[in-house]
């Protein structure tokens, strides 16, 4: 028997999923909640929702229609997450410039997602500058500074921020619209090619933000997110959203903490300062955090953590616990908005053996609510879920990107078989944790055998002296490839360990069945430094071009 369709009553309300929804909870539940930016402004949610109004307003004022491309150059600031809800808000689109990319890299990405408004930050103004006569679909710059007066310069600047607000209306009567309505763009930086632009929908940030709710509320112990956190981004909020969580900080009516530009000297001081409680970063910026000048005397014990971007180290993992920080890894990437898995520990096993907690803090995780996630082997198959065989990660969620902007042919390879390919090799356990065995492109493929270079790095980060360590597979005559090793020491150790204390302490864990003999590395060079992306993840490809 076919099942009825009741008709709504003409006169309700369908509720589309916008981002302007996610301010309902935080102005009923904590209008008067701190927002902080550095050491230099303090407002409440109520002058944020104001100022929200007054943003919009200005710059319909200036020319922005529904459907314009907003591009951002700014550090993490109260002003960028005003841009967070504003711009798309009105029915425009907020794209995130990443500021880290090359000049040239930055102008495409802003040629390539037609901006036709600029709000910048007075720190690039040479840079904005240099690239204005490539932008011949811009037609309005907006300053954004902290300086007690705007720059002097001939740059044909529309507006400053503050005085944008100033003229605009806390009462903009945002409107209702298609949910599907695309709402973010940004550039994920591949390995290949030009950047490629990702975008993402009001419902899609919607159910994302939901989502990281449920997964960091379901949790009855470590990693829990709830009202009552201090928030601070240790991600820049160029990069995919903050990783989504300035929009769920903003629901939760929490405190929130921006940074400004980055420096391990002002997170230290802002977590002390302004009782951070709750963050997340990739590993190279916890360890800047670890091993900053005056870090010790800084109490961590408040501190939860996700560390995604990349492989969370066993030994910085156990630095950190050693200083109280709860820290567990988490997984995404740029096309998925991110949020995939999150390494919250079951109950069971919290609090008893020590390093098996740990194992399983430094996991990709558990695949979080809503998320279909596989490891497949070349065929589209499952692979058993017994922790060691290893396939493919790939994923459906609702609010992954359905396509990379102007690049069809990208978008076909990423969708190929239905469902997202991530590029990563991956094993699952019967619990269900996820652990990233490499990038596809990264795993060391010798003598017929599989060398994951994380785990190689991981092991060679376990050497007492040892501060990094970055593996990439290079070419060799007889075993088709061969990894190399490079190696970043600890000052003061470089009279201590050479390449040959390397290969004896990878070797010992070949004796204890960890590693396969064949991943002893014949190639150890030990840099001062490893090349960084324009997030702090190491950068292979650099490596593997030889610049270094």
């Amino acid at each position: 028997m076919p099942v009825k369709v009741i008709a709504p009553t003409p006169s309700a309300y369908p509720y589309p999923l916008l981002i302007k929804h996610l301010l309902h909870t935080p102005m009923t539940r904590s209008p008067d909640q701190e927002i902080v930016y550095r050491d230099l402004r303090r407002r409440t949610y109520r002058e944020f929702r104001e100022r929200i109004g007054r943003l919009a307003s200005g710059l319909t004022q200036i020319g922005v229609e529904p459907g314009d491309v907003v591009a951002i150059l700014e550090w993490d600031s109260d002003r960028y997450h005003e841009c967070y809800f504003a711009v798309p808000m009105m029915g425009a689109v907020m794209q995130t410039v990443n500021v880290s990319l090359t000049p040239e890299d930055i102008a495409f990405t802003m040629i390539d997602s037609g901006a036709t408004t600029v709000l910048f930050n007075a720190d690039f103004l040479p840079l904005v500058e240099k690239l204005a006569p490539y932008l011949k679909a811009v037609k309005t710059w907006v300053l954004m500074h902290d300086r007690p007066e705007p720059p002097k310069t001939d740059f044909p600047v529309k507006a400053e921020y503050e005085a944008l607000l100033s003229v605009g209306s806390p009462y903009f009567p945002f409107p209702d619209f298609d949910e599907n309505a695309c709402a973010t763009l940004f550039h994920t930086t591949g390995t290949t090619g030009r950047p490629k632009a990702v975008h993402f929908s009001h419902r899609q940030i919607v159910l994302h933000t939901m989502a990281v709710l449920v997964e960091y509320g379901l949790t009855p112990e470590h990693g829990r997110f709830h009202r009552d956190d201090v928030y601070m981004p240790m991600t820049p909020m160029f990069h995919v959203h903050a990783w989504g969580a300035p929009y769920t900080a903003t629901l939760s009516g929490c405190k929130i903490v921006f940074p400004g530009r980055y420096s391990p000297e002002i997170f230290l001081k802002l977590i002390e300062a302004e009782k951070v409680t709750w963050t997340h970063g990739v590993p190279t910026i916890l360890q800047m955090l670890l091993s900053a000048p005056g870090s010790d005397k800084v109490d961590l014990s408040r501190l939860k953590m996700v560390v995604g971007g990349s492989s969370l180290p066993p030994s910085l993992a156990r630095a950190a616990m050693a200083r109280g920080i709860d820290i567990f890894g988490g997984y995404g990437m740029s096309e998925t908005a991110p949020m995939l898995t999150g390494a919250h520990i079951k109950t069971k096993h919290l609090g008893r053996d020590v390093e098996q907690e740990l194992s399983r803090r430094i996991t990709a995780g558990i695949a979080a609510p809503l998320v279909d996630l596989r490891v497949v082997d070349t065929n589209m198959a499952d692979v058993p879920h017994d922790g060691e065989a290893v396939g493919e990660i790939v994923v459906r969620a609702p609010w992954l990107t359905m396509s990379y902007l102007n690049n069809p042919e990208a978008s076909e390879v990423l969708w190929g078989g239905g469902y997202l390919h991530t590029g990563d090799v991956a094993s699952i356990d019967a619990d269900g944790y996820v652990r990233i065995a490499d990038r596809l492109k990264d795993i060391v493929k010798s003598g017929g055998e599989w060398i994951s270079s994380i785990a190689l790095e991981n092991i060679i980060m376990e050497k007492p002296g040892v501060r990094r360590a970055a593996v990439v597979p290079i070419e060799d005559v007889k075993w088709g490839e061969r990894p190399l090793a490079l190696v970043v020491l600890e000052p003061g150790q470089a009279d201590k360990i050479d390449a040959d204390a390397i290969r004896l302490h990878v070797a010992s864990y070949v004796e204890r069945g960890l590693i396969s003999k064949i991943a002893i590395p014949e190639n150890v060079r030990f840099v001062t430094e490893l090349p960084l992306t324009s997030v702090g993840k190491v950068d292979k490809k650099k490596i593997r071009a030889g610049n270094l």
